[in-house]
């Protein structure tokens, strides 16, 4: 499996990022694609996940109303669109699949990439 993530960088609060992610070679077509972030000296936090045939979007408290999570199939890519940026979403960002191909529960295992760095700064 093969999973990169792209898009990071730095903004100023209430600015905006987007966030990309291809991945490929999971056993199926159809899983959950999971943005999972983690702040230094945090435990990685779960973000927002969406299935692969673009449904089921899903957010965590901290950012639901503000990222948005999307899929263009052509070209294979999800999409993290982080509006009204807060401090506390500096953070690195990773794009996963479980094994299971179900929604991120921090158990541990699965796939990730290397993640993007995203800083929020004034």
């Amino acid at each position: 499996v093969q999973i990169r993530e792209s898009g990071g960088g730095l903004a100023q609060p209430g600015g905006s990022l987007r966030l990309s992610c291809i991945a490929s070679g999971f056993r199926s077509p159809y899983h959950y694609i999971n943005w999972v972030r983690q702040a230094p000296g945090k435990e990685m936090e779960w973000v927002s996940s969406i299935y692969t045939d673009g449904s089921s979007p899903h957010y965590g408290d901290s950012v639901k109303g503000r990222f948005t999570i999307s899929r263009d199939d052509a070209k294979n890519t999800v999409y993290l669109q982080m509006n009204s940026l807060k401090f506390e979403d500096t953070a690195r960002y990773y794009c996963t699949i479980e094994l299971d191909g179900g929604i991120w529960d921090g158990r541990g295992g699965g796939y990730r990439g290397q993640g993007t760095q995203v800083t929020v700064s004034s």
